[in-house]
């Protein structure tokens, strides 16, 4: 380890030698190798943004520990016509500020999470509008039937019209961007856990909301979140006892946390997909050496640079097992999800080879990869890996990766030609992914808002319309195998594998690991 990454490690672990001094019994210490780049729920859709804020603001509809729907801030919902859906909302609920809560807040922000900055915006796509019953009743007309309604809106929070309006926080934080207000730094939710210290990149001091309308299981009063990026600086930190919960554990190192006597790894599968997409749109890539034209424009290019990933060496060497290798932009456990269609492409070399030349590039060429490093599991080497593939077929990539606070402003806002990214379908059915990474981009509508390369083929944006208002279940997932089939085609993004769960957790500490990867800090308890 070299002097500069010694030095770092003592800094993180003299900070969290600190925290554990004034920390009480009741105290749960969490670090992760990233942090929410913002506290601002409608800032950027990553999970880890999301499970963070989740713990401060709430939806009106919520997740069970077997991620079935819930109520939280709805008490209940049914529709009243094929488009109309009303909520009833809870009553006698307050902000962390003491300001109640009503339908005027749940207008505010949707309103405030389809409006320019929002990375929620493909979550309001088909909603057309939202209005106020009384001050506890809304309802939701969508542009047609939306049966999964309630599940499409279980990540959008709701923040106070008020707090909002008096902090010159009305519109969102833009990442994009780099433009920041108050609801970057300071939170004001109705939920179980209050912002006390905000801190980025150091830590953030979560604490029990002793006003929370609902029931709280765990016995958590404070939870320390600390970002420790080193893999090695966070597990010797939950080894020794200086952290109660970490993730990821890298994969190298599960067997040595099992074989520790202080604390255990929890893994199960997870509902993400990590997938590499291509700029489709431009007639010049930004950052190749290919000049005049686009080669991903080709699908013999697109196709070659697929069957050169040995996906099966990632998943040995890299991954060490703990993944699952995948043709689908979906996984298990995700409604249209089909086995039969989950049969990736050969890894050929020589046919790849064969593609390329035949696509006018027999010596292949350069193109710069955009991969974060503190993101995914061992997202880096996973790109490594795929660089390193990729050169048997001639093509060289210029790697740049890099900590997830530059890279995802820079690939959202469509910066990059050759990219990693990983998803997780909020509402667990096919139509999220469809929608969000495959749909033609539509900035006013949000649709294919995070579909960077722009890959567009009508014919499934035609089918992605038709699932989402399709009320037969047999129609419906033929419709999904049918569009996924298209995608498949196309070689519209390039699917590696959907990757395993690992944290690392104190034999003192109980909690739930959710297939979604999200940690609710109301579901943890610490023994003294």
């Amino acid at each position: 380890m070299s002097f500069q990454k010694k030095a770092a490690a003592v800094a993180v672990l003299c900070v969290l030698g600190t925290a554990s001094l004034v920390a009480g019994a009741q105290t749960i210490r969490v670090a992760n190798q990233g942090d929410a780049l913002s506290l601002d729920p409608h800032s950027l859709n990553e999970s880890l943004q999301l499970s963070t804020t989740a713990n401060v603001y709430e939806t009106l509809v919520g997740r069970n520990k077997d991620l079935s729907v819930a109520p939280l801030l709805a008490t209940s919902w049914k529709q009243t016509s094929p488009t109309v859906w009303r909520f009833e909302l809870r009553k006698n609920v307050q902000f962390h500020d003491g300001t109640p809560f009503t339908a005027d807040d749940v207008l505010f922000s949707f309103a405030r999470a389809s409006g320019d900055g929002s990375d929620m915006k493909s979550n309001t796509t088909d909603i057309k509008e939202v209005r106020k019953v009384d001050a506890h009743t809304i309802e939701i007309e969508t542009k047609g039937p939306f049966p999964i309604l309630p599940d499409v809106i279980t990540q959008l929070m709701i923040m106070s019209k008020k707090w909002c309006e008096e902090n010159k926080a009305v519109t969102p934080v833009d990442r994009r961007k780099g433009i920041e207000n108050t609801a970057s730094f300071k939170a004001n939710g109705t939920g179980p856990f209050r912002v006390r210290e905000r801190q980025p990149n150091v830590r953030t001091v979560f604490t029990r909301n002793p006003t929370y309308w609902g029931k709280i299981e765990g016995n958590a009063q404070e939870i320390i979140f600390t970002p420790i990026a080193n893999p090695a600086t966070r597990v010797a930190a939950l080894i020794s006892g200086e952290v109660d919960v970490m993730e990821p554990v890298p994969v190298q190192d599960i067997a040595r946390v099992n074989a520790s006597p202080t604390a255990r790894v929890i893994s199960g599968p997870e509902l993400r997909t990590i997938f590499l997409g291509m700029d489709q749109k431009r007639d010049e890539l930004l950052y190749s050496s290919v000049k005049g034209k686009n080669p991903f424009k080709d699908k013999r290019v697109r196709q070659a640079f697929y069957q050169a990933i040995d996906i099966a060496g990632i998943q040995r060497t890299v991954m060490r097992g703990a993944s699952r290798p995948t043709a689908l932009m979906v996984g298990p456990g995700i409604n249209g999800w089909n086995e039969a269609q989950d049969k990736r492409l050969p890894y050929d070399v020589e046919a790849a080879k064969k593609l390329l030349a035949e696509a006018g590039y027999p010596n292949g060429f350069e193109v710069t990869m955009n991969c974060p490093n503190d993101r995914y599991v061992n997202d880096g080497q996973i790109c490594q890996s795929v660089a390193s593939n990729l050169a048997k077929i001639g093509v060289k990539i210029n790697l740049a990766a890099e900590t997830k606070g530059t890279y995802f402003p820079k690939v959202l806002r469509r910066d990059t030609s050759f990219y990693m990214l990983g998803w997780t379908p909020t509402t667990y059915d096919s139509h999220n992914a469809l929608t969000a990474l495959m749909a033609c981009p539509d900035d006013k509508t949000g649709a294919g808002q995070f579909n960077l390369g722009a890959y567009c083929n009508p014919k499934v944006d035609e089918l992605t319309k038709k699932i989402q208002s399709e009320t037969d279940k047999p129609k419906r997932d033929a419709m999904i195998k049918e569009a996924f089939d298209l995608h498949t085609a196309d070689v519209g993004h390039l699917p590696l594998h959907q990757q395993t769960l690992a944290w690392g957790v104190s034999k003192k500490v109980a909690l739930t690991q959710m297939a979604d990867n999200y940690m609710p800090f109301k579901w943890m308890s610490i023994k003294p």
